[in-house]
């Protein structure tokens, strides 16, 4: 095992200048790794095959300023499943930044990674404030833009939720 420092460690910067999601929506606090597959230099947006098996480490810290924490069991605070598979859902989506790194001038803001698809959804032990979720997803499938992932998220170690997504990629426009 290689102790290389993982050159895709993205800051708030880098994650706001990829992702069109703004507060309180922007559910990514860290990029911590990607390791893509395939050919970094190459990227057709209808056929992503050789990019299968690149992986995505992200990190979100909840905590209980979010505003959806006050009104989501008031009582006993959890982060709402759904907006735990969003936050697999905005991590998968850097499996793209090392393709379009070289070009992201060019393509910042043109690119659209539209959930399409949520499976075997797991929800094994409530989110509450103050946890930081740890989210690994792995590119599983590409047929032209539908790009297919596994992900899951932990906290402290343990499986906290799992999902199959799917997404379609576009081009802002069509």
């Amino acid at each position: 095992m290689s102790l290389e420092k993982n050159r895709y460690h993205l800051d708030i910067g880098k994650i706001r200048a990829f992702l069109p999601h703004r507060a309180p929506f922007l559910l990514v606090d860290r990029i911590l790794e990607i390791h893509p597959k395939g050919d970094l230099a190459h990227f057709d947006i209808n056929n992503g095959a050789d990019k299968v098996g690149t992986r995505v480490v992200g990190l979100k810290n909840y905590t209980f300023n979010e505003p959806f924490i006050p009104g989501h069991f008031p009582d006993y605070s959890i982060v709402p499943g759904v907006l735990q598979i969003e936050t697999m859902a905005q991590v998968a989506s850097f499996a793209l930044y090392p393709f379009i790194e070289s070009r992201f001038a060019e393509l910042a803001g043109k690119f659209q990674t539209i959930l399409v698809g949520v499976d075997g959804a797991r929800f094994r032990k409530p989110v509450i404030p103050g946890d930081s979720l740890r989210v690994e997803a792995e590119l599983t499938r590409c047929r032209g833009r539908m790009w297919g992932f596994n992900a899951a998220g932990f906290v402290d170690g343990q499986k906290v939720v799992e999902a199959e997504l799917l997404a379609n990629l576009g081009m802002n426009g069509n």
